[in-house]
């Protein structure tokens, strides 16, 4: 305990009375009477904590030295105690004493308790100095003054949290949560020449269409179409109508190959639904991505969309209507109605339509009207969704769900979209609106798969029974793509100047005599035709945007004739064409993304053939791309090497090939620039 030293001011009379010296003397006399009992009292308390002192002490011992800061020596002012410039009384703390209080001011050779001046060989009980190996009484005193506090210091150390150390390990990866109808599909097998079934094991499908299949050469239908058509037809059971026990039925997704039969799937069971139909109006819409799929010609299995419904509906009264832009729009409004003396007679019951066409339609054709919509069928429904920004499906589920006056009689058969499904809003019968969904590589994103507004869908896939989701090519799409069984996969390592020799390899050494050769741009298509065509030896032709319809389908046509060897193409014609007779793939260059691979090697080893796909690699390029084959569940791919020995004797034609080529673009670019 500090030492104050408190100097009363005694009054005027006082002073007189007692003079300099005994009012000196007096001042002295109760200091130190205060000393004493100030003393007494710490020697008293000291005695009864002194066993828990000790104790604490040395346990303490270790962290007292280590928190312990060195104590600095005092400097003595050498100034005499009477002096002006002689320092002041500190506080101190002292062995078994608490706090004292003494005047600067004392009797010449009788120093104070407090003060700095001491014997020789007397240390007093504040002094810096002790002897080594033992701690004073007051260092434990100073270092813990109360016991509790000691015994909660003297716990064992918790060491501090330490920056740094961060080890490079790779993160876990987060399992996603899916629905349950993406998470167990109905798996569906994909071997097409193996796990046939044949006709007669699908007794529900009308005797008229097994008829017209086996006139078309089927006798057995492939796994996905066995697993759908019965699925569809149980659907519609009641009728197209109304929904089987009033209930609107679960909208189907199917994401099988390409060449699995997915048309088939949809055709046949449409077409059988509608056979009892008595007023015409439209009542199935298939809605293509592009121009081409609605088009081009297919071959006797998988036949193209309009075609395969007119044959279907060759021998019933039902009407097919192709609307995809090729026509000008009052040509394609006499196809769709008609006007008569009350109003507008439908022409249509199945229209095959592109989604901005569609639009038009709606918006601009009198008469045109979705109200009686039983299917709506999305083919390539991954890249429908894509395009879903040019907002086509609101618009046709809005005209679709479109209210007329309540005077009409009709007005009890319309139909009403139900925020929520109650019983009350299924106890008013009314004509369902089904979606139906295919593609190749449908996405089993949920989020994405949210737009189209399905009810209580059913996913048929030929894939894993659950994936998950992947950035695999960009957009979240998910999971293990399932590829023909009859294709094998190759890549070849080369560099950026051996490509064309590469592809000009490949099809007059390997003698392939159809092959299909992919580009990521119409320049690049381009400028590989002008150097094969200036090669020479090969029958060459381009397929992209620089020519019009006309002419795509009449070069499609040569090719499937064998007049072409070798096709040159950007994805165009990557998606939903059949063309008879590819033996090859080339991937001039490698797709970016793993859809865009799977819809470019799907044009070969369909319905059943086989099948090769080459796919030419950068040294930059190969560990992305093999990585991306990988996790797809794609067979592993043969590295397929082409030493310069063999591309050696194509190289003087090469040369002469590309002075040929600069010269061409050269006047090209004159010809543009006039």
């Amino acid at each position: 305990m500090a030492l104050f030293y408190v100097a009363r001011y005694p009054g005027p009379d006082a002073a007189a009375a007692a003079g300099p010296e005994g009012a000196e003397a007096g001042a002295h006399g109760r200091a130190r009477a205060l000393l004493e009992r100030l003393q007494s009292r710490a020697r008293e308390r000291q005695q009864q904590r002194e066993p828990a002192q000790t104790e604490a002490a040395a346990s303490t011992e270790p962290a007292t030295r280590r928190r312990r800061r060195p104590r600095r020596r005092r400097r003595v002012n050498d100034a005499e105690p009477g002096s002006p410039e002689a320092p002041q009384g500190k506080r101190r703390k002292a062995d078994g004493e608490d706090a004292g209080a003494e005047s600067n001011e004392e009797a010449p050779g009788e120093p104070s308790a407090g003060s700095s001046e001491e014997a020789p060989g007397e240390p007093s009980a504040g002094s810096s100095e002790e002897a080594p190996g033992e701690r004073s009484t007051s260092a434990s005193a100073e270092a813990a003054p109360d016991g509790p506090a000691l015994e909660e210091a003297a716990g064992p150390l918790v060491p501090g949290l330490v920056l740094g150390g961060f080890g490079k390990r790779k993160a876990p990866k987060v399992q996603p949560f899916l629905p349950r109808w993406l998470a167990e599909p109905n798996c569906v097998r994909r071997n097409v020449t193996e796990d046939l079934v044949p006709i007669e094991d699908i007794p529900d499908v009308h005797p008229d269409l097994q008829k017209q299949l086996r006139a078309h050469g089927i006798s057995s239908y492939f796994p996905v179409q066995a697993a759908v058509i019965p699925a569809l037809l149980e659907s519609a059971a009641c009728g197209f109508l109304v929904g089987r026990g009033g209930y609107r039925p679960s909208d189907l997704c199917v994401s099988a190959p390409t060449g699995s039969g997915k048309t088939l799937a949809f055709v046949i069971p449409v077409v059988q639904a509608l056979l009892s139909r008595v007023v015409c109006h439209i009542r199935a819409l298939v809605v293509l991505p592009t121009k081409e799929l609605a088009q081009q010609a297919s071959d006797r299995l998988l036949l193209q969309v309009s075609k395969v419904f007119n044959i279907y509906t060759d021998a019933t009264p039902l009407r097919v209507s192709l609307v995809t832009g090729q026509k000008s729009l009052a040509k394609e409004q006499e196809s769709l109605v008609q006007k008569t003396a009350d109003g507008y007679r439908c022409l249509a019951d199945i229209v095959v339509a592109t989604p901005g066409r569609l639009v038009d339609h709606i918006d601009q054709t009198p008469g045109f009207s979705l109200q009686q919509l039983r299917f709506l069928i999305i083919d390539e429904a991954d890249r429908m969704i894509d395009s879903m920004h040019q907002s086509w499906l609101p618009r046709v589920v809005a005209a679709a769900f479109q209210s007329e006056d309540p005077a009409d009689p009709c007005a009890l058969l319309q139909r009403r979209q139900a925020q929520a499904v109650t019983a009350a809003s299924t106890c008013c019968p009314q004509m369902p609106l089904q979606k139906l969904l295919f593609s190749a590589t449908l996405t089993q994103n949920p989020e994405k798969l949210q737009q189209l507004g399905l009810h209580q869908p059913r996913l048929f896939s030929t894939g894993l029974a659950h994936r998950g989701l992947e950035d695999t090519d960009g957009d979240g799409d998910s999971g293990k793509y399932a590829f023909p069984v009859g294709l094998t996969h190759h890549y070849v390592p080369c560099s950026l100047s051996s490509k064309p020799l590469v592809v000009l390899h490949l099809v007059l050494e390997m003698g392939f005599s159809r092959v299909l050769c992919f580009t990521n741009s119409r320049e690049n298509s381009h400028r590989l035709f002008l150097l094969v065509q200036a090669f020479g030896g090969v029958d060459v032709a381009e397929f992209s945007s620089r020519y019009g319809p006309g002419q795509r389908r009449m070069i499609l046509k040569q090719f499937e004739q064998g007049k072409i060897q070798l096709l040159i193409s950007t994805d165009a014609t990557a998606r939903g064409i059949d063309v008879q007779g590819v033996e090859l793939v080339v991937n001039y260059d490698a797709p970016q993304y793993l859809r865009t691979y799977v819809h470019r090697v799907g044009r070969t080893a369909r319905a059943g053939k086989t099948g090769q796909a080459f796919t030419l690699l950068l040294k930059v390029q190969e560990r992305r791309f093999l990585r991306m084959l990988t996790e797809a569940g794609a067979p592993e791919l043969q590295r397929h090497e082409l030493s310069s020995k063999l591309l050696q004797p194509l190289v003087p034609r090469y040369e002469e090939a590309l002075s040929q080529l600069e010269e061409s673009v050269k006047e090209e670019r004159k010809q543009r620039a006039a």
